[in-house]
């Protein structure tokens, strides 16, 4: 078990308190649905990054054929060098 320690305003830290915001089960839900929420957005903005992406910058798979045939001539060329 983890303590963590946080300072609020005297006038919120009674508020909270007074509406059962201030208890072991309520900040454990609250940030557990908060995690779940940022992990959600992050997935959303991977999804939005991966939706920019110019498909047409993708190799065919006779391209990357060609690259893999091409890398023992790279490779004997700069060991030649």
């Amino acid at each position: 078990m983890t303590t963590v320690l946080i300072t609020l305003p005297s006038q919120l830290a009674r508020e909270a308190q007074r509406s059962g915001l201030i208890s072991h089960a309520a900040s454990e839900k609250w940030l557990s649905e908060k995690h779940d929420t940022q992990l959600v957005d992050e997935l959303f903005a991977a999804m939005d990054r991966i939706a920019t992406v110019d498909e047409s910058a993708a190799m065919s798979p006779e391209e990357v054929a060609e690259e893999i045939a091409a890398m023992p001539a790279e490779r004997r060329d700069k060991a030649a060098r």
